[in-house]
């Protein structure tokens, strides 16, 4: 047909005869001129650009939309497209009806579509350029639009073009639609004054986008960018070349942070407590509370949801609709040569006026092609609502979780310590609300809109699959319902499966952790393989429970994957029943579309009832922790406490209203927390800071822990309080903090704390800087040390420092009073290095220095110090007392008020109080006591006289704190030494390759772990791993054998409903007959596939699961102690924790998830193919696309959930810090500090978080849109392919699989993202799997060793030189000596000199790399490892009992029998206390040996010694860390016990081996003295004779 505007059909399409506005193609073409002129007027303006005005706005974004009406423009245009394309689509289907071509039809409307796009464009440049006076040109275009529209519509209605023709009702649209952008044009215009006006109206943009940190714009873009997440390209792209990190993500906008959302939370439950009007009352209804703050974006949610399921049924509608039109004889849109087969149309579907064909809306809907546009626009428009309800719902589940987490928090800062410490709220219960409770809630808010939308999108599936199906839709339908419960049956069984594998796993960890922390005894006592067995077991019993889960989890996979194929069977074998010969292609395959859509609702919605009783109890257990004891109110206590839901009202400051995005009000912000200031009682006396009158305390029980409490603490002074233990020392100190409930008395405070706290409140919330609170003396700032030491998860400076400015000399002189520089010294990154991480596990002693420094750093005009000796050893008490306190505090005049047991002290004292059993004997000064009470006095004289003898006995060579210090040492060294050679390595690396550093990492970033993904699954097994495969691809392919089936089963339907041949009908009678028989076969194999598919991967993951922790355990287990060294056992734990958690329980679903979406998305692609070859066309652009999207997905989405983990951690460390250390936070009034840093943190994880969650939509939109395409484009290749004589059902068949995959494709990536991430877990575990083993392998034969060997217990040591690892220096240098039989022998040396190195070369645990050491006539090297270290004995320095009965940690083996046993506890003095204890030597130990003492511990190690009956003996400084009483026990049983055996002594006290039979002085790895004892006595200037000059 021949190309014209007006048409050829007759000369009349040009005649104007009857007035110019009475010609259709005249009016249409009037209609061309305003887009003309748009594009025309804007084009230009579009490509040069906007000049210099866009500087004039100083924000960092160009996402300032700022005009009024923004969103309801964007709406209107959206709406207008979409009519466009209306008005395109019926001009077309018009102009199809026409004997030529009349462009006027549809060019108006495709330029309109163009000049609507143009206009959003133009618009959103001059938005956000700020240049509002080309704003003119829009109105011009909306006006004229308007206008010609309204000609339009006039003319129709003289014509006689009723609302029955769809042209009319389109454009009468259209004129709404341009009147209403017109309209908020001139709105805008005027309510600005811009264009016409000389003086615009200033407006200031949001104070989110003017701050250069907020990154997260999703609430400030416009609604396209919105929608497609256009806004996060920029991330996205950029993760390609660098890693992305908080820095790179920003901040959160004020709207989503913690403390907007706790404000409006709490605004709520404020407003609820109003609402009730009962005072005092204190119940309270989070869900209310919730719904009053939260109920529009969830109401928000909602209405997206429901509106993306009513589109979701558009799919099945049209796939029915263009399947029933193909199938009619005569299609029209098959062949349009014949004029028969116009009657497609009917009568009443198209009338003609003004020349042309008018359509209803039906002759349009009757045309495929319209159909398969429309599928196309709703896909489009449904996934679009769809993820923005999953991100409104997201965003507001996180807003609530961060709301909680600052509610809890101030909950736990406002605890009574009653709470905590009478066990009614355990740090584990905090724990779980923060970690568990909090997330419950949260998934819940997520999980909300389906649990109204579900029940909607249910009933409507149902309704539509019976008014295609009939009877036979429900009788499908409900084998769903019938079987959902069931499918609730396994979820619950699978999470029970899960809490017992958990138990296991824990019991697994803690016997892992044992042989962890005791793993240089084991190796020792060659006891690993023992250990190792008792893990297996564990671990055996782990999998058991593994195999329950793995079996729940392959059912509830198997009935996902089942229960559509039995519904559709039953459905259509029954509709075959009742209705023979009638089951259509458009019915079979619609109704299969809407089964699809059934089955997600129907499962997920016990899921959702799940998850909605989770969280019924999760905020049952928040309501009874936000309504528990608070700390009392007391007047003298006047700390920084939190506004809780009684006292907020009060407070004068900003009220939540106030707060909103567009307003800048950071002070307000930061102000609204600020604490009350309570009021602080006169002083009695101007001398003392605190006094107590007739006080009673309680710890909230019923009990008085302290009573008739008359006190005073003189102001400058330093006051001791000192008693026996447990008399109430420490909660005198935390009474007058407030900390404890007064039941009677009065506790004041001196004037001028007062004073300075009225000074404090007088100033305004900016000034308050948490840097200003240590700067700033006031009453209530008590620098208080607790007896048990609190430090935080960070730096030792900041630790030390503790928010307050870092002053370099005041620093360095709390350093040195706390003898602190020395272990500093030897710690990686010194004062910087973090506490608590990288294995530094710091002692007591040095945990309880830090705590005191803390205290004498501050500037606070009050010290409380409870017990700062207890864990220093008798040098640095003295120390820390002259330095620290006598000095340091004293110098300063600060009152001090210490409470100790080292009563030498006391002269010191300027006031003492003598408490004993929760009362005070006396208060005064030392001279009053011995005035007045004599006896108490003459008691405490003689334990200062044993304490002054215990400090003389004290050595100068090696105390505590050397001890502590020397094990910090190794731990660093090993340490220093593994990063050295770490580092050695890299650079080798770097110098094979002068490439480009970020690049190779980029490269590593964006790469696929294949090899782990391979070591993984041949883990598995080869057999399993190729049943897999099979049975997955076997699967598959009768999955599409099933639809191509029923393709054919109803075709010959179709062919039988036209056929009125009886001996034709019979034959196909039979053909269907055969094709219902081979449907009911393939769907009964594909159900049977199915639970073999999901057994398989499930099996597979437990068999892999299984053989990588075997060879993990035996891997660590044979490590050389040195790995051990220079690996923190956190890192070790961490592998068989999280990471085979990760590999038991995580990838196996992940891995089938995976397969299953991608061979759906292969097999949709197949049968595309194969229906409609043509389709190869549009699938190579479909491939470039979906291959960069996922690619830049998987590296994005990778950083962003390491970053959600890593802020995770922090944010439950730092709520568990706070609890433990309630006390000394709110003793130094820190709390706004910690609360600031809480707020930070939450901000810092629900940014992760939410990026995360935008980045899953930025991918599922693009991956939903790219479905849309191949819907799209199938649908249009299949209708086109149908006039070369295609089957209708296959055409369905096509359409049904395009569906699938749409739905498919966003899966695909995420389980691939998820896999990438989940195989780091491999990846970790196996850098484990290559490390070396110990040469456990001698050249002997262990059958060759005497089984009595060594007998007599003689040493030779020839030439020794020993190293701990081949790339370190020599330890010991050319050692030679020789012990005899029965020998005892002391070896002694400073720190350093190699005196432990020498006996672990006995034992083979260093590198001899030359000499060698032969005992009784053997050469160790050439021994079984196993064979020599079982045959002799070695007593540690530090003690180590393992959980179990006192038989197991004395012989492991079980070797010896109960009479040995006894014996060897009565010769370590341990007899009589082990038969006192229930079961005896079956009698538990506590993990660490917990229930002993240290010095019952040495004597255990001594009794195991003895068990073993070696000839040769090692005591590596076994006396160092236990006490005088013990040590000699120990010295008296060497010499009775083993008299006939060699003993070799390193000695800690140089006293100890005086009686020696040979004494060896070591220096710096040599022998420099070797002699018997008196010999080298002899010898004044002699090394060894100056070690025991000092120790005596």
């Amino acid at each position: 047909m021949s190309l014209s505007f007006c048409g050829n059909d007759t000369a009349a399409a040009y005649n104007v005869d009857g007035g110019i506005l009475n010609n259709g193609c005249f009016v249409d073409a009037l209609n061309l001129v305003p887009h003309v002129f748009l594009l025309f007027i804007t084009f230009p303006i579009l490509f040069i650009g906007w000049g210099s005005q866009s500087s004039k706005v100083q924000i960092h974004h160009n996402t300032w939309l700022h005009f009024p009406g923004h969103s309801f423009r964007w709406i209107l245009t959206f709406i207008l497209l979409f009519v466009l394309v209306c008005e395109i689509t019926e001009g077309m289907v018009s102009n199809g009806e026409m004997n030529t071509h009349h462009l006027h039809l549809f060019m108006p409307a495709t330029m309109g579509f163009i000049a609507a796009t143009t206009s959003i464009i133009y618009y959103h440049n001059i938005e956000t350029s700020n240049f509002p006076k080309l704003l003119l040109a829009l109105l011009i275009y909306w006006v004229l639009a308007f206008i010609t529209k309204s000609i339009k519509l006039v003319k129709y209605y003289d014509h006689g073009v009723s609302m029955s023709q769809l042209r009319f009702c389109i454009t009468l649209a259209l004129v709404f639609l341009y009147g209403s952008l017109m309209a908020v044009e001139i709105s805008v215009i005027i309510f600005r004054k811009y264009v016409f006006f000389n003086t615009p109206k200033k407006v200031k943009p949001p104070e989110d986008l003017q701050d250069l940190g907020v990154r997260f714009l999703q609430p400030f873009v416009n609604l396209l960018s919105k929608a497609t997440y256009w806004w996060m390209n920029g991330l996205i792209v950029a993760a390609h070349k660098r890693p992305i990190d908080l820095k790179t993500i920003g901040k959160l906008p004020i709207a989503t942070r913690a403390l907007t959302n706790y404000l409006l939370l709490k605004e709520a439950c404020e407003e609820q407590k109003k609402n009730e009007g009962v005072p005092g009352r204190r119940s309270l209804s989070i869900w209310r509370a919730i719904y009053r703050a939260y109920g529009r974006p969830i109401l928000l949610s909602s209405t997206f949801r429901y509106l993306a399921d009513l589109l979701g049924f558009a799919g099945p509608l049209c796939i029915y609709k263009i399947v029933d039109h193909l199938k009619k004889p005569g299609n029209p849109t098959v062949n349009r040569t014949m004029e028969s087969e116009l009657e497609g149309a009917g009568p009443a579907d198209k009338v003609k006026f003004l020349g042309v064909y008018f359509l209803s809306s039906k002759g349009v809907l009757e045309n495929a092609y319209v159909l398969a546009v429309l599928l196309f626009l709703a896909l489009i428009l449904q996934r679009t609502f769809l993820q923005a309800s999953y991100y409104v719902a997201i965003e507001t589940g996180i807003n609530l979780r961060g709301a909680l987490l600052a509610m809890i928090y101030n909950k736990i800062l406002c605890l009574s310590t009653s709470n905590m410490s009478m066990g009614e709220m355990t740090l584990g219960q905090i724990n779980n609300l923060v970690a568990i409770e909090t997330n419950q809630l949260m998934w819940f808010l997520f999980l909300c809109p389906n649990l109204w939308a579900m029940p909607v999108q249910i009933i409507m599936g149902v309704i539509l699959l019976y008014y295609m199906l009939g009877i036979s839709a429900l009788i499908g339908a409900s084998v769903i319902a019938l079987l959902a419960p069931l499918q609730y049956f396994i979820a619950t069984k699978l999470a029970h499966a899960q809490k017992s594998t958990l138990d296991y796993s824990t019991e697994r960890l803690k016997n892992t952790n044992e042989i962890l922390k005791g793993i240089k005894l084991l190796k020792l006592y060659a006891w690993e393989h023992i250990f190792c067995n008792n893990v297996e077991k564990t671990r055996m019993q782990e999998l058991t429970s593994l195999k329950s889960f793995a079996l729940y989890t392959s059912l509830s996979m198997f009935m996902n994957a089942a229960i559509p194929i039995a519904a559709v069977l039953v459905t259509f074998v029954s509709y075959s029943y009742f209705n023979p010969s009638n089951l259509s292609s458009a019915v079979a395959f619609a109704s299969l579309s809407l089964f699809n859509i059934l089955v997600t609702p129907l499962f997920l919605l016990s899921t959702v009832v799940r998850f909605t009783v989770k969280a019924l109890v999760s905020e049952q257990k928040l309501n009874v922790f936000l309504t528990s004891d608070e700390i009392s109110n007391e007047g003298f206590r006047g700390a920084d406490t939190s506004l809780n839901g009684e006292t907020c009202k009060k407070h004068s400051g900003v009220h939540t209203k106030a707060f909103h995005r567009r307003h800048a009000l950071k002070g307000q912000l930061e102000g609204y927390e600020q604490p009350l200031r309570r009021y602080i009682r006169p002083r009695e006396t101007e001398d003392v800071v605190v006094k107590v009158t007739n006080g009673s305390f309680s710890w909230g029980s019923s009990v008085v822990n302290l009573s008739n409490v008359s006190i005073r603490i003189p102001t400058g002074r330093l006051t001791m309080i000192v008693g026996q233990v447990g008399c109430g020392k420490s909660s005198l100190l935390l009474a007058t903090l407030g900390e404890m409930l007064k039941l009677s008395g009065h506790v004041y405070w001196s004037k001028e704390a007062e004073n300075e706290m009225n000074q404090e409140t007088s100033w305004s919330a900016h000034e308050i800087e948490p840097v200003l609170e240590a700067t700033v003396r006031t009453r209530n700032s008590v620098a208080y040390s607790a007896q048990k030491p609190w430090l935080l998860n960070t730096t030792v400076e900041e630790n030390i420092t503790f928010g307050g400015p870092f002053i370099k000399q005041r620093y360095k002189a709390v350093i040195d009073a706390c003898s602190l520089q020395p272990d500093i010294d030897l710690l990686q990154f010194g004062d910087q290095t973090e506490i608590g991480e990288r294995g530094i596990n710091l002692s007591g002693g040095q945990r309880q220095r830090i705590s005191v420094a803390r205290a004498l750093y501050q500037d606070t005009s009050t010290v409380f110090l409870d017990d700062p000796f207890s864990a220093l050893d008798i040098h640095l008490s003295d120390h820390l007392m002259q330095e620290g306190i006598l000095k340091f505090l004293r110098e300063d005049k600060r009152t001090i008020a210490l409470v100790t047991h080292k009563l030498q002290h006391l002269t010191h004292a300027d006031w003492i109080i003598a408490m004993k059993d929760g009362t005070i004997i006396r208060e005064g000064t030392l001279k009053d006591f011995q005035n007045h009470d004599v006896e108490l006095y003459e008691q405490w004289k003689t334990l200062m006289n044993r304490q002054d003898q215990e400090f003389e006995k004290e050595t100068e060579g090696e105390s505590l704190t050397i001890q502590e210090r020397k094990t910090l040492r190794r731990a660093m060294y090993s340490r220093e030494a593994k990063a050295q050679m770490d580092d050695e390595d890299e650079e080798e690396d770097e110098g094979d390759d002068e490439e480009d550093n970020m690049s190779t990492v980029m490269r590593l970033r964006t790469k696929m772990p294949w090899r782990a993904f391979w070591r993984y699954l041949t883990s598995g097994g080869f057999l399993l791993l190729s049943l897999l495969i099979v049975s997955k691809l076997f699967k598959h392919s009768v999955m599409v054998a099933i639809d191509f089936t029923l393709a054919n089963w109803t075709s010959e339907n179709n062919v039988s409903q036209t056929s009125s041949n009886t001996t034709a009908n019979e034959t196909l009678q039979t053909t269907q007959d055969y094709y219902k028989m081979w449907y009911i076969i393939l769907c009964s194999m594909g159900i049977i596939l199915c639970l073999i598919t999901s057994l398989t991967v499930e099996w597979m993951g437990l068999t892999a699961a299984k053989i990588l922790h075997r060879n993990l355990l035996n891997k660590i287990i044979l490590a050389p102690v040195r790995f051990f060294d220079s690996t923190p056992v956190g890192q070790i734990l961490n592998r068989f924790s999280a990471d085979t958690n990760i590999i038991d329980q995580h990838i196996p679903p992940t891995l089938e998830s995976l397969t299953r979406s991608t061979f759906l998305c292969v097999s949709a692609i197949g049968v595309l193919l194969c229906v409609t070859p043509i389709f190869v066309v549009a699938l190579l652009p479909f491939c470039v696309a979906f291959y960069f999207i996922q690619k830049y997905f998987r590296v994005a989405s990778k950083d962003l959930q390491e970053l959600d983990d890593g802020t995770q951690l922090p944010l439950l460390c730092h709520f568990s810090e706070t609890a433990e250390g309630l006390t000394t936070i709110r003793a130094f009034r820190h709390e706004s500090r910690f609360k600031q840093h809480m707020l930070e943190l939450i901000d810092a994880n629900n940014i992760a978080y939410l990026f995360l969650s935008a980045a899953n939509r930025w991918l599922e939109v693009r991956t939903d849109y790219l479905g849309a395409y191949i819907v799209l484009t199938a649908a249009l290749a299949s209708i086109a392919y149908s006039k070369y004589g295609i089957s209708p059902a296959y055409v369905g068949l096509g359409l049904t699989y395009a569906l699938t995959l749409c739905n498919y494709l966003n899966w695909v990536v995420r389980n691939l993202a998820d896999l990438e991430v989940q195989m780091g877990a491999v990846k970790k575990v196996n850098s484990f799997l290559n490390i070396e083993s110990e040469n456990y392998e001698g050249t002997m034969d262990p059958s060759q060793v005497p089984e009595d060997w060594p007998q007599q217990g003689e040493i030779k040591i020839h030439d020794l030189c020993v190293r701990y690892d081949p790339t370190l220096k020599p330890v010991l240098k050319h050692v030679k000596a020789y012990i005899t039989p029965g020998q005892k022998v002391g070896i002694c040396g400073r720190t350093g000199s190699g005196k432990s190195s020498l006996s672990l070369a006995f034992f083979r645990m260093v590198d001899i790399f030359e000499g060698k050491i032969v005992i009784d006539g053997i050469d160790i090297s050439k021994l079984p490892l196993h064979t020599l270290r079982s045959r002799l004995s070695i007593i540690l320095q530090d003690p180590v009992l393992f959980s179990g009965s006192i038989r197991f940690n004395l012989d492991p083996e079980c070797k010896c029998t109960d009479d040995g046993l006894w014996e060897a506890l009565e010769i370590a003095q341990l007899k009589n206390m082990v038969k006192s204890l229930p079961g005896g030597l079956n009698a538990m130990v506590t993990e660490g040996g917990e229930n002993f003492s240290v010095g019952q511990r040495q004597l255990f190690s001594l009794a195991r010694a003895f068990v073993r009956k070696s000839s040769i003996l090692i005591m590596d400084e076994a006396t160092a860390s236990i006490d005088m009483a013990t040590e000699s026990i120990l010295q008296k049983v060497v010499m009775t016990a083993f008299a006939d055996r060699t003993v070799v002594t390193i000695a800690h006290r140089v006293h100890t081996i005086l009686t020696a039979d040979l004494v060896i002085v070591m220096k710096r790895g040599k022998i420099l003295e070797y002699d018997k004892p008196e010999n080298l006595l002899a010898h004044e200037g002699g090394i060894f004779a100056s070690f025991v000059k000092a120790d005596m």
